[in-house]
């Protein structure tokens, strides 16, 4: 939220305060629903580790890490605790075990194309009636579907990076056969090439922010495209 802020010239501090609060709340919904969709999932395959360990529920709390949430304050993208999963438990070990790694981010997908709905719809209703009536619950609904869109994207993006332990290495390992070169590397580098990417090397930016700064605008041009045909 702090590099947000330092942005937000010319508003008061409740206008801050209102923004800021729709960043946490969106932070939060998008955080559990991905981990919500882990334990959701791995229940159905057989798997009741997540559920035993009370992460089979959209609570915040019950997912919020500590670390990740100062991140998504500091540097715009962070993580919840992992869900406790236990493959050997599935079914089908293979099958079930692909289909847990896609549905955090397939559920941040769903809710970020759901949200850039509304916000397409009813965004410019919402922020005129903010600068028409200066009305702060007006700000507050415009700021929260913006981000819930853009956090979804972030962690979508962030976590199909193939590095452990984010969803993009775990699909990768699962696909390929065991004592891949890639994954070996990266089960020994990875967290040095993560590092590489978050370091501000590009004029001040981070290869990590390059990549949001040219995948965002491409995934909501998408959006507007596909919710432009219903008007």
């Amino acid at each position: 939220m702090l590099y947000l802020i330092s942005s937000l010239q010319g508003l008061s501090a409740i206008e801050i305060l209102a923004i800021a609060l729709a960043y946490f709340i969106a932070i939060c919904i998008a955080l559990s629903v991905h981990e919500w969709a882990h334990a959701f999932v791995a229940y159905k395959c057989g798997d009741d580790t997540a559920k035993l360990a009370g992460r089979l529920t959209l609570n915040p709390i019950a997912h919020m890490s500590g670390w990740g949430l100062l991140c998504f304050a500091f540097i715009g993208f962070g993580w919840a605790k992992p869900v406790p999963i236990n493959p050997s438990r599935f079914r089908s070990y293979r099958k079930h075990s692909i289909l847990v790694i896609l549905s955090g981010v397939l559920s941040n997908f769903i809710l970020a194309f759901i949200f850039s709905g509304i916000l397409y719809f009813l965004g410019g209703i919402i922020f005129a009636e903010y600068m028409i009536n200066s009305s702060l619950l007006c700000l507050f609904l415009y700021y929260f579907l913006l981000f819930c869109v853009q956090i979804n994207l972030i962690l979508l993006i962030f976590n199909l990076l193939p590095i452990p332990p984010l969803d993009g290495f775990n699909l990768i390992a699962m696909l390929t056969k065991y004592g891949n070169k890639f994954v070996d590397f990266m089960n020994r580098y990875g967290f040095v090439v993560l590092l590489f990417m978050l370091l501000p090397f590009f004029n001040g930016s981070s290869m990590l922010t390059l990549f949001y700064n040219n995948a965002l605008p491409l995934f909501l041009s998408y959006f507007s495209f596909f919710w432009g045909l219903f008007v």
